[in-house]
């Protein structure tokens, strides 16, 4: 039930994710008033409709309409724009990844959030996610012992459609970016070099100059070594795992009765659930703490847990990644501060 004093929040997309945005925020206790605007204005209004919100003609119309808050779901090359907006506005912001899929774009819109002293959370659920928490407090407090290696995968059940291709960034930027930020996060040591490859398997990536898979091995800044495989295609369903290995113990995320990956050992059971179907699947539960986290923050002044820097250094080692495979070589994370 939402609390007296709840938020007006306004919701900057009203898609497949700010659909889902829209749902959660609907449910909030920390949101007293929603108000939803879109490219499409009927998208924006049938999505208000099935969620009891208010719907707007623009994002202009938002920050008319006296929201205390705004949540970004659009399509990527609106998240900077709309990041300034706020910013004029002196308003609070989350926004999903990226910023924008380049470094002055990013840069320019994280100056000025700096210079309006305001919040930017971006999202980045993995953070929030309790298994990738536990596995943060099992390198923190140091039961793992020392770290030798991190081993993470990320597996799309489909490719997207070819017009998400064109516009995507790629597969460094756009799937791996979320290991590129976890990783360190659950750590504590940077990603400092890269050394990438990937391959195409479905002209659509190819057209676009991207690939279908991926695989990389980072350093990270403590010694601590990483494998990183990525895929758009995983008939099997939805996997994304983390694997820690040090020197007191071994501990995995994403190993569980649903993960899409079956053993052949002799007398092994077949994974007893179906696979998660979709990202959205997977991590409802994180993708709700996140945006009552930050509604959290953007009302008491609490620090967030996914700042603009964060994304921006997720982006760097993302471009070094892509730097690393066209140039058949490893790159150095600094190449691009």
């Amino acid at each position: 039930m939402r609390q007296a004093t709840g938020m007006h929040v306004g919701l900057a997309g009203a898609g497949r994710i700010g659909g889902f945005h829209a749902r959660a925020l609907a449910r909030s206790p920390f949101v007293r008033t929603l108000t939803i605007t879109d490219a499409d204005p009927a998208r924006a209004a049938q999505v208000a409709r099935e969620v009891g919100a208010r719907a707007a003609g623009s994002p202009e119309a938002l920050i008319e309409d006296g929201v205390e808050a705004l949540v970004i779901a659009s399509a990527t090359p609106a998240h900077a724009s709309l990041i300034h907006l706020a910013a004029d506005s002196r308003l609070p912001v989350f926004c999903e990844k990226p910023i924008a899929l380049d470094l002055k774009t990013t840069d320019d819109a994280l100056r000025h959030v700096a210079r309006a002293g305001t919040l930017l959370q971006i999202g980045f659920q993995r953070r929030f996610d309790a298994g990738y928490r536990a596995a943060r407090e099992a390198v923190m407090s140091g039961s793992i012992g020392e770290l030798y290696l991190v081993r993470v995968a990320g597996h799309d059940p489909a490719p997207p459609l070819e017009d998400y291709i064109a516009a995507s960034g790629g597969i460094w930027r756009d799937l791996a970016i979320h290991d590129f930020d976890v990783v360190p996060w659950v750590t504590g040591q940077q990603i400092v070099e890269v050394y990438a490859d990937g391959a195409v398997h479905q002209p659509s990536f190819a057209r676009h100059g991207d690939v279908d898979v991926a695989a990389a091995a980072f350093r990270l800044s403590a010694g601590a070594l990483g494998i990183i495989s990525a895929s758009r295609h995983d008939p099997l369903g939805y996997d994304v795992r983390m694997e820690l290995f040090g020197s007191k113990d071994s501990v995995a995320v994403g190993l569980d009765g649903r993960t899409p990956l079956r053993s052949l050992e002799p007398g092994a059971l077949a994974p007893a659930k179906p696979a998660w179907r979709d990202f959205m699947e997977r991590f409802e539960p994180a993708y709700r703490a996140e945006l009552d986290g930050f509604l959290q923050a953007a009302s008491d002044g609490s620090p967030t847990l996914c700042s603009g820097q964060d994304a921006r250094r997720a982006l760097v080692v993302a471009m070094a990644a892509e730097r690393s495979r066209a140039e058949r070589r490893p790159v150095r994370v600094e190449e691009f501060a």
